[in-house]
C-alpha cells in the first residue's frame, strides 16, 4: 500500500464520519432519543475542536509540500489531532457549560424533543 492509497483512505474515512454525524442527527429528529441526541451533540464537539486545531496549526507552520513522506505525516497528524479532540470532549464530561450540552439543550428546546 503507498501513501496515495494511505491518505485516499483517510478522506474517505473523514468523509464517512461527517455522514455518519449526519445520519445521526436525522435518526434522532425521528426517534427523539436523548442519548443519541447527546452523543451527536458530543461528535459534533469533537469535531469542532478537531477544526479548530488544524486551523491553528495552519497558521503556525508554513507549508511545504518538498518532503516526500509530508502525505504520510498528515495522515498521522489528523489522526493525532482527531483523538485529542475526542479526549477533550470526554474529559470535560456532562457539565452544564459544555458545548455538546449547551448544543443538545437548545436542540431540545427548538425540535421540541
Amino acid at each position: 500500500m503507498d501513501i496515495g492509497s494511505l491518505y485516499s483512505d483517510y478522506l474517505t474515512s473523514t468523509a464517512t464520519k461527517a455522514s455518519n454525524l449526519e445520519r445521526t442527527l436525522q435518526n434522532t429528529n425521528r426517534e427523539k432519543d436523548d442519548d443519541e441526541l447527546l452523543d451527536a451533540c458530543k461528535q459534533f464537539e469533537a469535531y469542532f475542536y478537531e477544526q479548530v486545531f488544524k486551523n491553528m496549526e495552519k497558521a503556525m507552520v508554513p507549508s511545504d509540500d518538498s518532503d516526500a513522506n509530508h502525505t504520510l505525516i498528515d495522515y498521522y497528524k489528523e489522526n493525532l489531532i482527531a483523538e485529542y479532540s475526542k479526549d477533550i470532549v470526554d474529559q470535560s464530561g456532562n457539565g452544564s457549560n459544555t458545548l455538546a450540552q449547551q448544543l443538545y439543550e437548545q436542540m431540545k428546546r427548538n425540535y421540541s424533543l
